[in-house]
């Protein structure tokens, strides 16, 4: 069992690996038997797709998916020692370019990321992890952006202190609950359209 602090890769090339991670508010990285949920809903292997872990944390959300073979993640990450781990830890694993770590804050990102998907051929991504933190009302801001930001098929997963009752037309595909924390895979109606 990780110590205090330390979280462990579920599966894929970098199984068993240990991810180290500060003390920073509201940071509590995915348990492990929800982790394994959710990538048995994604069908554990996600060669060819592009992540983005939006409040990455520890990051072991966006390194499980690197580990079953994402083509790229992309982090965004606010705390500067929250970054710095996840720096660490990705030059441990050898997570080489097809990682990216950003600074900043995840609505500014999603916002600008919009601008420049609508103004070029900007890729999206099939995965979007977003687990923010809790008693922060982050999801009413963030449905539209993360709408725009998603690729044609993608999938959101979502961690949140309550049952998401997303507006349409986002649709709740999966859902469960372990302890205080509510898990979701979301689907896009007009992203599965497209």
């Amino acid at each position: 069992m990780p110590a205090p602090n330390q979280v462990r890769i579920g599966g894929g090339t970098w199984r068993s690996r240990v991810i180290a991670f500060p003390d920073v508010p509201g940071l509590r990285p995915t348990a492990d038997r929800i982790r394994g949920t959710l990538f048995n809903w994604l069908g554990q292997d996600l060669t060819g797709s592009t992540c983005l872990d939006l409040f990455a944390g520890s990051g072991v959300l966006g390194f499980e998916a690197l580990s079953r073979n994402a083509k790229h993640v992309v982090m965004i990450e606010r705390d500067a020692r929250a970054r710095a781990a996840l720096n660490k830890s990705a030059h441990a694993l050898d997570a080489g370019d097809r990682l990216d770590i950003l600074g900043g804050d995840a609505l500014q990102f999603l916002l600008q990321r919009n601008e420049r998907t609508e103004n070029s051929n900007n890729q999206r991504f099939d995965v979007i992890f977003c687990d923010p933190p809790f008693q922060q009302g982050w999801f009413p801001k963030l449905w539209e952006p993360l709408a725009g930001v998603l690729a044609e098929g993608g999938l959101l997963y979502a961690e949140s202190e309550s049952a998401l009752a997303p507006p349409p037309p986002w649709h709740v595909a999966k859902s469960g609950k372990a302890g205080a924390v509510h898990y979701h895979l979301l689907t896009h109606l007009l992203r599965l359209e497209e």
